[in-house]
Formats: C-alpha cells, structure tokens, sequence
C-alpha cells in the first residue's frame, strides 16, 4: 500500500479530481484547503528573513490518495496530467508506503481496508 500527497494549485482541484476519477480501482482521495510558500531568493548574497506577515502565502490543496502498489503509478501521472500549468509552483507529490491500515466499520485490516 501507499500513500500519495499531493501539493497543488487550488484552481487545478477539478481537472485532478476527474482525471483520478477515471482510474479503475481507486477508492478514494481527501483533499484539504491549505496555504503555504515555496522557495524564496534572495537578492545577491543577503540571507533570507521570513517574518510571518510578510510571507505571501499562497493557497493550494493537499490531496491524499490511499491506493495498491500497482496503481500508484497511474495516480501520479492522473495528478500530474490534471495540475500541469507548465508554470512555476505547479505543486509537488510524495509517495511513502503504508504499512497498514484499518477500515473501523467492518475490521478489514490491510489491502482489504483500502
């Protein structure tokens, strides 16, 4: 099993959304509203200082995919295909593994429980 997150623009959400959706065998995803800044440049050699509100944080969504080793490949190009802009801070996705999981209502306990 593994996980999938996915860092990417709030106005791609859609166009992710319905490109998983295609995917046989995915039996779900979570997304949360987020906010967040990537890298930061400094001018010349001067350190970088972040001060909170001067930070200009940006929106995205977090999207976690729980699905079987096989797919996981088809998930992140279904995540790729629909947060492409071909712009800086598209997004980024991890995947980690998942050594095990639960479904609480019925008991279900590993593979089955995705």
């Amino acid at each position: 099993m593994k996980k999938v997150e996915a860092y990417i623009k709030s106005h791609r959400l859609n166009e992710v959304v319905e490109a998983l959706h295609e995917l046989g065998g995915l039996t779900g995803l979570t997304t949360h509203e987020i906010r967040g800044f990537g890298r930061i440049h400094a001018e010349g050699d001067e350190p970088v200082r972040i001060v909170d509100n001067t930070v200009n944080w940006q929106p995205h969504v977090k999207l976690e995919v729980f699905c079987h080793d096989g797919l996981v490949d088809a998930v992140v190009e279904g995540i790729l295909d629909g947060a492409h802009t071909g712009l800086r801070a598209d997004g980024k996705i991890y995947v980690s593994p998942v050594d095990d999981a639960v479904r609480i209502s019925t008991r279900e306990r590993g593979e089955d429980a995705v």
